[in-house]
């Protein structure tokens, strides 16, 4: 890895030097500037949201956006949407109060291999649909390593069991991508989606109408996945019971507290606000309420309601600040930006134009060499910096496809979010590869088949429940 980093760190302003003096214009300089980026981003030889950072010093000096046009971009609405859910998010892991929600759904699920692995996946994906997939794995992770250790000291002589091991470990990192796409601010390119969207069509994705998309999709998809996951497991292992390490987790936990029901209240409520928004402004006559104003409001509903009054306490202090992941946000900027100068330079236009020119008669062979597209380059590169670059160049090709844009983009960013087959992918599979139960080889077999029905299962998407929801 040190190797690959090495050679990436010299093969990125390479591309772009060999771009910007032998292409001679805007379009070839974005170029290269774009494939330093993707470059780094690959071989990740500083931290991607630095290499995010490169628009700010790039763009200006080879005059391809001004400043001031490129620092818009860190402060795009769409950043605010995030950083409010990440602020709610920290409020429910300071309180540990998405733990509990996730013992209690596991807690429900019985004591079969099949009923546990559902109970994780079931719990990993409904927590991840609310905050970051990220936190979502870092938090189920350990319950699983204890859950496992137990059954694999009573049970340890039953040949399911590594096949038991491997179902779990990939179950709570494949339902955490998955559970993200379900909303909006579930996963990071659902929310690159949006902004492009709002950008350049001016476009707005509601809350409520993209669940309408996302919740049926992540269901379906969640299904499979356990089944694949699941299967040979069908046949009874007589597990020890594992109520009572439930219990002893909830016990430690213990009574919902003060500040957990405070916490609470406000999730339910900002998502209760951003699924009737729409019922609400047309109550009140007006557009008062959007997805951004809603997420900030919860977000700082956090830091201003007093969990004591008397103390001077609140659910949340600036100091809890520190762990936000600051890095996606600006990463997001990061990724804006390049879009913008991609827009700017007619890089979206040449890349459309020549994909028009495959002059297949239907369109849904374009959607579904999209799809491919999408999906499997998100499993060697950044889903986040892969739909900033790839959602524009799909929003020029469905134009001059005169094709409905959202058909197509929907699917497209989704996509991203359904890379299975590699620890690089997502930082779920990083993390739960990271465990040392899964080989790359074990999640490469698993993760090739859910590829596979991925694309064909957002094809299907694309061309029948978004003409009806959009």
């Amino acid at each position: 890895m040190l190797k690959v980093k090495k050679i990436g760190f010299f093969i990125g302003p390479l591309l772009f030097l060999l771009f910007h003096f032998f292409g001679g214009n805007l379009l070839f300089t974005t170029l290269g500037i774009a494939s330093w980026m993707v470059t780094w981003w690959v071989t990740e030889v500083v931290s991607i949201s630095v290499t995010a950072l490169l628009p700010l010093v790039l763009f200006p000096i080879f005059g391809v956006l001004d400043f001031a046009k490129v620092a818009s971009s860190y402060g795009h609405k769409i950043i605010f949407l995030f950083m409010g859910g990440f602020i709610i998010a920290l409020a429910m892991e300071k309180w540990k109060l998405h733990k509990r929600i996730a013992l209690g759904i596991i807690g429900k699920t019985g004591n079969s291999a099949t009923g546990i692995l559902l109970g994780f996946m079931l719990a990993t994906a409904g927590i991840s649909m609310w905050i970051s997939n990220t936190a979502t794995a870092v938090m189920m992770l350990p319950i699983a390593v204890s859950v496992n250790e137990i059954i694999t000291r009573a049970n340890g002589s039953n040949p399911l069991i590594k096949k038991f091991s491997l179902a779990l470990f990939l179950g709570i990192a494949y339902a955490a991508n998955i559970g993200g796409i379900a909303t909006i601010i579930g996963t990071p390119p659902n929310a690159v989606l949006a902004s492009v969207l709002s950008d350049q069509l001016d476009i707005e994705l509601g809350f409520a109408q993209f669940m309408m998309v996302g919740v049926p999709t992540a269901i379906i998809m969640l299904i499979v996945t356990y089944r694949v996951l699941g299967y040979g497991l069908r046949k009874q292992i007589e597990f020890v019971d594992i109520q009572p390490i439930i219990r002893e987790e909830k016990a430690k936990l213990g009574k919902l507290g003060k500040e957990e029901t405070i916490v609470l209240i406000v999730f339910i409520c900002t998502a209760l606000l951003w699924i009737f928004r729409n019922p609400i402004n047309h109550l009140l006559g007006l557009s008062l309420l959007n997805d951004y104003i809603i997420s900030m409001t919860g977000g700082l509903a956090m830091f201003i309601i007093p969990s004591s009054f008397k103390e001077g306490k609140h659910i949340l202090i600036w100091e809890d600040m520190k762990k936000l992941p600051w890095g996606i946000l600006i990463l997001f900027g990061g990724g804006l930006a390049l879009a913008g100068a991609m827009e700017h330079s007619g890089i979206i236009a040449a890349i459309s134009s020549w994909i028009e020119n495959l002059n297949y008669t239907h369109l849904g062979i374009y959607l579904l060499i999209l799809i491919a597209i999408s999906l499997f380059l998100t499993e060697v590169m950044s889903n986040v910096a892969l739909t900033t670059i790839f959602i524009p160049v799909v929003l020029g090709i469905s134009s001059g496809l005169s094709a409905n844009a959202i058909h197509f983009a929907i699917p497209a960013a989704l996509a991203a979010s359904f890379a299975f087959m590699l620890p690089v992918s997502t930082p779920p599979n990083a993390i739960v590869f990271s465990s040392g139960y899964i080989t790359i080889g074990q999640m490469v077999r698993k993760g090739v088949i859910l590829n596979v029905i991925g694309v064909l299962l957002l094809w299907l998407v694309g061309s029948y429940l978004l003409p009806f929801v959009y």
